[in-house]
């Protein structure tokens, strides 16, 4: 990678390592702040939760926000606050001012965390994101379940209040070298959507609240329904507003994308599962089996462990084998490590009895993070990766919250703190269901559609299933025999994704460039970002049928040969050209080689250039395909 490359790699990582780490950080040195500050228990699960709730709420507010100020203006703002608010928490007098200052992390975070991911991508050259997601989801995955560790052993060797000092230098380390580091960047044409702000914000604030308060007022309570009640109501106005403002900060047809839909349930149940039981498993090695804090966090070291050693190797493989089967695999190993983990629990449970499920879960979980952020970032197109990131983050967040609530309610109501045995009665339960909910997950992700098809060296698929991709014709169309009238002109099918590209050879390069350019200037809502996979936004599917004499790169380009016009049959891209019907269903053997730009050959020892046109035929839906053509 290039150095731009690696210091956006060195500083998104390590801000969204403080802004994970920070999510269970406190939960073992709960006791040592309850001793020094006093509060109630009530107050203590607040000095967690208050950080969980801002910073599900404001997470797809900051996204939105820095897509419509400036990304790199955002994200050095959140570490600002989320420093200042670190500094605050570890000088806090009471339990109250630790419970606020907690909540301030919580909007830094909500800020930072999005807008790491969307950065990260515009640093890194589109074949080496999955390497890089890899790494980044290597060290979320290592703050996340390191967090036990960390926090209990600063507590005990040193005190609880560096559990946060310890963000403070590192956070006013990143904050220079952002501003000097990371390039500037922002959503074409955005503006900030104030109604849809204040709904999700106030739809995720009821929610979240009623799910961290249903475990310690019952789901029935008063308080707790109105929250969630309200909460719901919001944010169902906020997906009505979705499908029906001109602009939205979340534009509901996103969900329409099987792969942007299938990977955030993915999501939602791996945190589900994932939070609620490392939530209830670090408590059960401290009160049950008694082990003092660093004890707790050294024996989940394996699971602490393993996502740094899956997780770049989960990147490799999805740019090798696509994102999907990688999520499956990932939540499968998750489901079956939480099951094991049920079945072999006792009073006096060996650690070697649990060392199988911590292996197989810190597999998983290593797996997980690449490929589906690979999923979501791709599955969009660039403008929208801002709001894709802030909505998947925000929806990882909720099913954090979401598993904590659940899970910790099972365990109240068939377990309780009063003995091992007791303890035990309620975690079983409660892993089975977090085992299911993973599980749920598995099946979600085995529901994205399956990307077949070459990759463009980009490293972006080259089409989409059930839509026309942008195909490059490879140099190895220069070997097939002529088969089009059109000159030189050569079709080439691909049956798998029911496109087809043309080459053009021996045109003048500034024909091609000037009819490109017109292309553009012609159709800008109708133009696919070239090489990168990013579908259409909805109003250029559904958009008219191409003007006569409009976008005339391709058929230029063959016509400058002297090929006669083409017969009657489906418009070229933008020409006002047809192909003959036999031409059009004609199929030749797919392409092998990975697709790139066109490529500069010599001509006849002259050293000319060659240039390749892409000319989309008719597959089977291919008449609609970015209303680029009709028949």
């Amino acid at each position: 990678m290039q150095p731009k490359a690696i210091w956006a790699l060195i500083i998104t990582g390590a801000a969204g390592f403080m802004a994970a780490l920070d999510n269970l950080v406190v939960t073992t040195a709960l006791p040592s702040i309850r001793k020094d500050l006093g509060g109630a228990m009530e107050d203590l699960e607040w000095t967690v939760n208050a950080y969980t709730l801002t910073f599900a709420v404001l997470l797809m507010s900051g996204a939105a926000l820095g897509d419509r100020f400036g990304r790199r203006k955002l994200f050095v703002t959140g570490l600002v606050i989320f420093t200042a608010a670190s500094a605050a928490a570890a000088l806090a007098p009471g339990i109250e001012a630790l419970i606020a200052a907690r909540a301030v992390q919580g909007v830094g975070a909500a800020i930072t965390m999005p807008l790491t991911l969307t950065l990260l991508t515009a640093a890194v050259p589109a074949d080496r994101r999955g390497l890089a997601y890899g790494i980044k989801g290597a060290v979320d995955g290592l703050a996340v379940v390191g967090g036990p560790l960390i926090g209990g052993t600063l507590t005990e060797h040193v005190s609880w209040q560096w559990i946060f000092w310890l963000n403070v230098p590192l956070g006013l380390a990143l904050i220079p070298l952002a501003r000097l580091r990371l390039d500037e960047s922002r959503a074409e044409n955005a503006r900030l959507d104030l109604p849809g702000t204040l709904l999700v914000s106030g739809g995720l604030f009821g929610v979240v609240y009623g799910l961290i308060n249903a475990h310690a007022h019952g789901w029935t309570s008063p308080g707790v329904l109105t929250a969630l009640i309200a909460g719901g109501t919001l944010l169902a106005a906020f997906v009505r507003h979705g499908f029906r403002a001109e602009r939205p900060m979340l534009p509901m047809r996103l969900f329409k994308n099987r792969a942007f839909a299938g990977v955030n349930a993915a999501s939602v149940f791996m945190f589900l599962g994932m939070f609620g039981s490392i939530f209830l498993l670090s408590q059960f090695l401290q009160n049950a089996l008694g082990y003092s804090p660093t004890e707790a966090g050294l024996r989940m070291l394996p699971w602490t462990g393993m996502p740094m050693i899956a997780a770049p190797l989960s990147g490799h493989l999805a740019d090798r084998i696509g994102s999907r089967p990688v999520v499956v695999t990932a939540l499968a190993l998750q489901a079956l490590g939480l099951a094991h983990f049920a079945l072999v629990m006792s009073p006096d449970v060996s650690y070697a009895a649990q060392l199988p499920g911590l292996i197989v879960s810190g597999i998983g979980m290593g797996l997980f993070f690449a490929p589906a952020a690979k999923l979501v970032m791709s599955s969009v197109r660039p403008a929208e990766q801002g709001m894709a990131s802030g909505a998947n983050n925000a929806l990882r967040e909720v099913g954090g919250a979401l598993g904590v609530a659940v899970l910790a309610s099972l365990f109240s109501a068939q377990g309780g703190y009063g003995s091992p045995r007791r303890f035990l009665d309620g975690l079983i339960p409660a892993l089975w269901a977090g085992a299911a909910a993973v599980a749920l997950g598995a099946l979600a992700a085995a529901l994205i559609p399956a990307h077949r098809g070459t990759p463009h060296r980009s490293g972006a698929p080259a089409h989409r299933p059930g839509r026309r991709a942008l195909t490059h014709a490879p140099a190895a169309a220069r070997a097939l025999p002529p088969t089009h009238p059109l000159g030189n002109c050569r079709v080439l099918h691909r049956e798998e994704g029911r496109t087809a590209a043309t080459a053009c050879r021996g045109a003048g390069k500034s024909a091609a460039a000037t009819g490109g350019r017109r292309a553009d200037q012609r159709h800008p809502q109708a133009r696919e970002r070239e090489g990168s996979g990013h579908r259409l936004p909805e109003e250029g599917r559904t958009g008219a049928t191409p003007r006569q004499g409009s976008g005339k790169a391709a058929a230029t380009v063959c016509r400058k040969r002297g090929g006669p016009a083409p017969p009657p049959g489906r418009e070229l891209e933008g020409s006002g050209h047809r192909l003959p019907e036999e031409e059009r269903e004609r199929q030749q053997p797919p392409l092998q080689k990975g697709p790139g730009d066109c490529r500069r050959e010599g001509d006849g020892g002259a050293g000319g250039v060659s240039e390749c046109c892409r000319i989309f035929v008719g597959g089977a839906r291919g008449d609609r395909w970015g209303g680029r053509f009709r028949p």
